[in-house]
């Protein structure tokens, strides 16, 4: 049998070279855009017959875009609905990502961290574009919080320089081990499931109970994505 890290290789399903850069469309790229497009279809379905009231179908996207408009307010305030769109999509894309990759044979892009890191450095340039739109030249005040002697501001600066771009970091990371994790242990305990043959159905319900578990943990780390973009978001509008 495969090792459990196999699932894990990124593969080129039409390669292409530009240049000497390797530019080809990966089994990544793929769950990337089926991710997009499955979102955007069942939302789009959805949304088909819309009613003043609403039925089950319709409920659902609803919900989500009052989930998200929820959240939005909690950790940014009103204001922060301007970027509603932005943080909608990057909910949508990472839970999609997760939920597609615990289908067999699919493939888990959130698990790479050059996915995910991608997204965060998106997300951390969002927060300085919004951070210096709002507050001009005090956005540097970010580096050096007010009160700091400046005898300090020497040891202060780098320190929160680091910190700040620790931020896309602590994204990436904390989405893709999660992920990473919870696939290594399907696919070791499927494992199990070939090699004890006839006492095989042991290993195979435990599988099935990590699947569902891996599915709440895939809603999870989406959610807990979406906030920590928010948090982040609203320390580039607000003083601290």
């Amino acid at each position: 049998m495969a090792g459990p890290m196999e699932q894990f290789v990124i593969k080129p399903i039409i390669p292409i070279e530009v240049g000497g850069v390797d530019l080809s469309f990966t089994n990544s790229s793929l769950y990337m855009l089926l991710a997009v497009v499955v979102s955007s279809l069942i939302l789009g379905l959805c949304l088909t017959k819309r009613t003043l009231v609403p039925n089950v179908a319709q409920s659902f996207p609803e919900c989500i875009y009052e989930f998200i408009s929820g959240l939005i307010k909690e950790n940014i305030g009103a204001e922060g609905l301007k970027y509603f769109s932005f943080i909608f999509c990057v909910f949508l894309f990472v839970a999609f990502g997760n939920l597609l990759g615990l289908f067999p044979y699919s493939f888990t892009f959130t698990s790479h961290l050059t996915a995910v890191g991608t997204l965060s450095l998106l997300a951390l340039a969002l927060n300085i574009f919004v951070g210096i739109k709002k507050k001009k030249w005090g956005w540097l005040r970010t580096f050096l919080p007010r009160g700091i002697p400046a005898v300090m501001s020497v040891l202060i600066i780098p320190i929160e320089i680091v910190s700040f771009l620790s931020k896309p970091f602590s994204l990436s990371v904390r989405l893709a081990a999660n992920m990473t994790v919870g696939h290594v242990m399907l696919k070791i305990i499927a494992g199990f499931v070939v090699g004890l043959g006839a006492f095989g159905f042991v290993p195979l319900v435990f599988d099935a109970l990590i699947v569902c578990f891996e599915m709440f943990i895939s809603l999870l780390q989406a959610f807990i994505y979406t906030v920590l973009t928010c948090i982040y978001l609203s320390d580039a509008m607000h003083e601290h």
